[in-house]
């Protein structure tokens, strides 16, 4: 018999947990999350490779895949979902596979995790190319739609990075980067939706985040490259513009309406007195860059 995974170990701190008095139980789970953080800090340097690497293959136009079943499943497609309103990143370059479909985002389907082709056969619907990246995630590192869509993403040629919660996981062994978020066992024995979920959210902030970084989505710390979609976010790019730039409201909401609430152009176009026509001009040439656009 194949030893337990570290994720389906009952803890052995908290074995009297249905015995803990409200307060006290609440404090066990809160504390518990911190081996979230520590575990992706632990894989900062994985991280830090993955970001290079996918961000190579971004810049020449590839898309960013998320794949997993269940609570994984369900991040991953969160994090795709989530890059078009933060970072205008096109909703066709995020696609997220979730073994059971779109069914299993709104009820969970555990049997679907098991069925090793259909992961292959997912993947294979989405017409990879090399330069795609396929980020795969199972807090056991093995299971098998995961491992199936590995499979088939490693023959297309496109960057794999599987992300498990268990050591010597295969899923993080035979991706391309492996990363390995080891959170031990849960307060509730298996319930890896806890600091196991936690650590792959974390994770996929950090990654998402730094790649869109590193494709010249962000000016200093400010979001200069979101789509607004909303009052809030209307809001929300005006005070980024004036941030940027210095100039008053009425000034930057004027750019901002002649730009189409492009915040990137409306800055360009501000700081060196250009018209909108070649703040777009420039910031093509520098591949969205405000920095170098402005020759800073």
């Amino acid at each position: 018999m194949a030893p337990m995974l570290k994720t389906e170990t009952p803890s052995k701190t908290h074995t009297t947990l249905d015995q803990y008095p409200t307060d006290q139980l609440v404090s066990a789970f809160v504390e518990d999350q911190f081996a979230a953080v520590n575990a992706v800090r632990a894989a900062s340097a994985a991280l830090a490779r993955a970001v290079d690497a996918a961000a190579t293959r971004l810049l020449d136009g590839g898309r960013l895949i998320y794949v997993g079943a269940g609570t994984s499943g369900r991040l991953g497609l969160l994090d795709s979902v989530e890059l078009y309103p933060t970072f205008s990143w096109p909703r066709e370059r995020a696609v997220a596979l979730l073994a059971g479909g779109t069914q299993a985002v709104y009820q969970a389907l555990e049997g679907a995790e098991d069925n090793f082709e259909q992961g292959a056969s997912d993947i294979a619907a989405v017409q990879l190319t090399a330069l795609d990246v396929v980020v795969i995630l199972a807090a056991s590192g093995s299971t098998p739609y995961a491992m199936g869509a590995l499979e088939g993403a490693r023959k297309a040629g496109a960057l794999t990075i599987g992300i498990a919660n268990n050591p010597s996981a295969p899923l993080a062994l035979q991706a391309e980067i492996g990363i390995t978020l080891d959170t031990g066992a849960e307060l509730i024995s298996g319930s890896t939706r806890l600091k196991a979920g936690t650590a792959q959210k974390i994770a996929l902030n950090t990654f998402s985040s730094s790649v869109m970084v590193r494709l010249n989505k962000v000016y200093g710390n400010l979001m200069v490259d979101l789509r607004p979609t909303n009052a809030k976010l209307i809001r929300r790019s005006i005070a980024l513009t004036v941030l940027a730039t210095g100039v008053g409201e009425d000034d930057a909401r004027a750019m901002l309406e002649e730009s189409g609430y492009q915040i990137k152009v409306a800055i360009v176009a501000i700081k060196k007195a250009v018209s909108v026509d070649l703040a777009r001009q420039l910031l093509d040439r520098s591949r969205g860059s405000v920095r170098l656009a402005l020759g800073e």
